[in-house]
């Protein structure tokens, strides 16, 4: 008897192996060969994309260029308006200088909250000090002044004005808005 189960067990082992092989082929032959996925489809999208857009303050009036006294605390006052859900605090002043006295000239000793006072009607008066030599010599030097509006990493466009401190002692001094 046992060399009846001697002699039947190899074909036992060899007849599963048989079976699970061809089970393998099956599963993996039918999967190779046919399919009902659809792999190809011709539907298209499209997306239109727009970056941030901020609000730009709004200038009011004109400018006013204030020479102070014979060049000395000279002063550009600008008024403006905020766009309707910001405050001073997303408010950004920006400076540059140009003409023979450029150099001479830097913005110095600024802040907005500082230096911007609300009026009855809502807008704000901001007042930008000029140094010594901006006023006393003002050497034709032009002062840009440019308020912007900051949400995050987005700037609005800029509500800019620009004055002259004319020649000497502020006499000749102008601003405009720009």
């Amino acid at each position: 008897m046992r060399d009846t189960l001697r002699r039947r067990a190899p074909q036992r082992r060899w007849s599963v192996r048989l079976r699970v092989l061809l089970a393998a082929g099956l599963v993996l032959g039918a999967g190779a060969t046919s399919s009902l996925a659809d792999w190809w489809d011709t539907e298209q999208a499209s997306a239109t994309f727009r970056a941030g857009e901020v609000p730009a303050p709004a200038l009011t009036r004109a400018c006013e260029y204030s020479p102070g006294v014979i060049g000395l605390g000279a002063r550009v006052r600008i008024f403006w308006a905020l766009p309707p859900g910001y405050s001073l605090a997303d408010v950004r002043v920006l400076a540059s200088t140009s003409g023979l006295g450029s150099v001479l000239a830097p913005l110095t000793g600024f802040s907005v909250q500082g230096n911007t006072q609300q009026l009855a009607d809502g807008t704000y008066r901001t007042e930008v000090p000029t140094n010594l030599l901006g006023g006393l010599l003002g050497l034709g030097s032009e002062l840009e002044i440019a308020i912007t509006v900051v949400n995050g990493q987005w700037v609005s466009r800029s509500a800019s004005v620009a004055s002259n401190a004319g020649l000497l002692a502020g006499i000749g001094g102008t601003c405009r808005n720009l």
